[in-house]
C-alpha cells in the first residue's frame, strides 16, 4: 500500500471500530489516523453496505424477475436515486466537509454545530420542495423518461405511482448525508460509511415482509418495495444520530439564508452538483434510452451497474472519503505540496485496487453473474444480458473511482469551475457515444459509452489537477500503473483459464459448483497477481499485503 513519509514513520496502532479517531481540534496533540487506516475503516463499512446492496439486487431479481414490473421500479427509483448518489458520494461532501472542517478548526465545535443545523434545515426545505414538485408532476416526468412503457398495459401507470411514493426519499437522504459529512470531518468514518447499509436492509426486509401483503389491500407488490425505500432513508439517519449526539450535536431548526457560511456551502454545492453529476446523469440518459430496447434492458443495466459499483464502493469511495478531510485541511492551511502528496498516494492506491478489479470483472463476468443472480425467475438469457452489460461497463471502473477523488479536490482548492466544465464535457461525450452505440449494440452500447465517458472525465480532471498542483508525482504514478497493468493481465489470464478448466471438468448448475468455480478462479487470480507484483517489485501491492497480514496477526 502506498504511503506518504508520515505514514511510514507513524506507529501502527489499530483504531477501534466502535470509537472515533482523534477529533479535528485535537490533531495537534494526538496523531491523526493515516490515510490507509481511515480508508480501511471506510472500506470495511462500505464492503458491508455494497454486499447488502448486491444481496438486495439478488432478492429483487429472484422474487420479481427481470420483467416489466422490475423495469417500472428501477425507472421510478432512478430520479430520487440520482439525487441520492449526488448527495451521498458527491456534491454534499465536496461542499460541506471542507467548510465544516474549517469551522471546527478555527472556531470550535459550537460554531460547527450551528453550521450543521443551518445546513440540515436548508436541505430539508429545498429537498422537500423538490419532492413536492416531483410528486405533483410525476406523470409528465415519467412520460418523458419512459414514454415507451405506454405500449405495455399498466407499466407506465405503475412507474408513475412508484415515482410519487419514493420521491420523499430525497429529503431523508439529504439529512443522512449531512450527518455523514459532520462525522467524517470529526474523523468518524466507519459509522457513516455503514449508514447506506440500512437502506439495503430495509429494501430486503420489505421484499419479504411488506410486498407480499400489498395485494390484500389492492396494491401492487412493488408498492411494498417503494415503502421499504422510505424506511431505508429513515434508517440511515437513525444509525448516525447517536454518534452525533455523543459528540455533542443538538439539532435546532434554523433557516438563515443570509448566513455567509450557509451561502458558502450552497455556493459550492450548486456547481458541485454539476461537477460530480456526470456518472448519475449518464445513468439517467441510459435509462431513458434503454426504455426503448425491450423488456429487461433497464434491469440488465441496473444490475450490471450495481455489480460494477461494488469495487467502486470498496476501493474508490472509501479512499476518496478518507482522503478528503486531509486534503481539505492541507488546502485550508495553504500547503499545496501536502495536497499533492495526499492525492498522489490516494491515486496510486486506487489504481492498485481498481485496475485488477476491472480485468477480473471482464474475464469472469458470466460466471459471477451466474453465481449471484441466476436463480428463481432469472433465466440464462437474463444472465447473458447482465453479463454483457457488466463487461461493457467495466472499463470505466477506474474512471468512476478517480472522479470521486479528483473532483472534490478541486472544491477543496476553492475551484468549482473546472470540475463543472469537465463534467459537462463528459456528459456530452456520453450522450454522443450512447446515441451512436445504441443503434448497433442495443443496451450494451449504453454501458460501453458510459464507461468510456467516465474515463474521459477522470483523465481530463487528473490532467488539469496535475497542472494546478505542478505535478502528481508523475514518474512514480506512471511506473506503478505500468506494473499494475502487466500484473493484471497475467492475473486475468490465470483466472479465466482456471474457471474455463473447472467449467469443462465440472459443468454442474448447482450453486455450490458455481461457487467453487468462481472461488478457484478468483483465488488463482489473486495468487498470480501477488506473484507478478513481487517479480515486478510493485511496492504498492507489497505494502497493502503487509498491512493486511499485520492486522490479521494482531487479531
Amino acid at each position: 500500500m502506498c504511503s506518504s513519509p508520515a505514514d511510514r514513520t507513524a506507529p501502527a496502532v489499530p483504531v477501534p471500530l466502535s470509537e472515533p479517531a482523534p477529533l479535528a481540534e485535537d490533531a495537534d496533540s494526538r496523531p491523526a489516523p493515516t490515510l490507509a487506516r481511515s480508508a480501511g475503516l471506510v472500506s470495511l463499512a462500505t464492503m458491508t453496505s455494497r454486499i447488502l446492496g448486491l444481496a438486495r439486487e439478488q432478492v429483487l431479481l429472484i422474487m420479481f424477475g427481470a420483467g416489466d414490473k422490475m423495469d417500472a421500479f428501477n425507472v421510478a427509483f432512478r430520479l430520487p436515486n440520482l439525487v441520492r448518489d449526488l448527495f451521498a458520494e458527491g456534491a454534499m461532501s465536496a461542499a460541506f466537509v471542507p467548510t465544516f472542517t474549517r469551522e471546527l478548526r478555527q472556531r470550535g465545535k459550537e460554531a460547527a454545530w450551528e453550521l450543521g443545523s443551518l445546513v440540515i434545515s436548508g436541505l430539508v426545505l429545498v429537498t422537500g420542495l423538490l419532492a413536492l414538485v416531483a410528486i405533483l408532476f410525476a406523470q409528465p416526468l415519467t412520460q418523458w423518461i419512459a414514454g415507451e412503457y405506454g405500449a405495455v398495459p399498466g407499466k407506465l401507470e405503475l412507474t408513475t405511482t412508484l415515482t410519487r411514493v419514493m420521491f420523499p426519499f430525497l429529503t431523508l437522504v439529504a439529512v443522512a448525508v449531512a450527518c455523514m459529512g459532520m462525522l467524517n470531518a470529526l474523523r468518524w468514518f466507519f459509522v457513516p460509511a455503514l449508514a447506506p447499509a440500512m437502506f439495503n436492509i430495509a429494501a430486503i426486509l420489505s421484499a419479504f415482509a411488506i410486498a407480499p401483503f400489498m395485494p390484500r389491500i389492492g396494491l401492487d407488490p412493488m408498492m411494498g418495495l417503494a415503502l421499504g425505500t422510505l424506511l431505508g432513508g429513515v434508517g440511515q439517519i437513525a444509525l448516525q444520530w447517536p454518534a452525533l449526539r455523543k459528540e455533542g450535536f443538538r439539532f435546532r431548526f434554523r433557516f438563515a439564508p443570509a448566513d455567509p457560511r450557509l451561502r458558502e456551502v450552497l455556493w459550492l454545492m450548486a456547481p458541485g452538483t454539476l461537477g460530480l453529476a456526470a456518472v448519475q446523469i449518464n445513468q439517467l440518459v441510459n435509462v431513458w434510452l434503454a426504455t426503448g430496447e425491450g423488456t429487461g434492458a433497464v434491469t440488465f443495466l441496473q444490475t450490471a451497474f450495481r455489480l460494477m459499483y461494488l469495487p467502486i464502493g470498496l476501493f474508490g469511495v472509501s479512499i476518496a472519503t478518507a482522503s478528503l478531510p486531509t486534503i481539505a485541511r492541507h488546502a485550508a492551511d495553504d500547503k499545496p505540496d501536502d495536497v499533492r502528496d495526499t492525492v498522489s498516494q490516494a491515486l496510486r492506491l486506487m489504481l492498485m485496487l481498481n485496475v485488477p478489479a476491472t480485468f477480473g470483472l471482464i474475464v469472469l463476468a458470466v460466471p459471477i453473474v451466474e453465481l449471484l443472480v441466476q436463480y428463481g425467475r432469472v433465466t440464462a438469457g437474463n444472465t447473458a444480458g447482465i453479463a454483457t452489460a457488466l463487461i461493457c461497463y467495466a472499463p470505466g471502473l477506474v474512471g468512476y473511482s478517480v472522479v470521486k477523488l479528483a473532483s472534490p479536490t478541486f472544491y477543496a482548492l476553492k475551484d468549482s469551475r473546472t470540475p463543472v466544465t469537465v463534467s459537462l464535457v463528459s456528459i456530452a461525450v456520453n450522450v454522443g457515444l450512447n446515441l451512436a452505440l445504441v443503434r448497433t449494440m442495443s443496451y450494451r452500447g449504453l454501458a460501453l459509452g458510459t464507461g468510456i465517458a467516465a474515463l474521459v472525465n477522470a483523465g481530463t480532471l487528473l490532467w488539469l489537477l496535475r497542472r494546478r498542483l505542478h505535478g502528481l508525482d508523475d514518474r512514480r504514478v506512471l511506473t506503478a500503473l505500468a506494473k499494475i497493468l502487466a500484473a493484471s493481465c497475467v492475473m486475468a489470464a490465470a483466472a479465466w483459464s482456471t474457471e474455463h478448466y473447472f467449467a469443462i471438468a465440472w459443468p454442474s448448475p448447482a450453486w455450490y459448483a458455481r461457487l467453487i468455480r468462481v472461488g478457484c478462479a478468483v483465488g488463482a487470480g489473486l495468487l498470480t497477481l501477488a506473484a507478478s507484483a513481487r517479480l515486478l517489485r510493485l511496492h504498492e501491492f507489497e505494502r497493502a499485503s503487509s498491512r493486511v497480514l499485520a492486522r490479521l496477526g494482531r487479531r
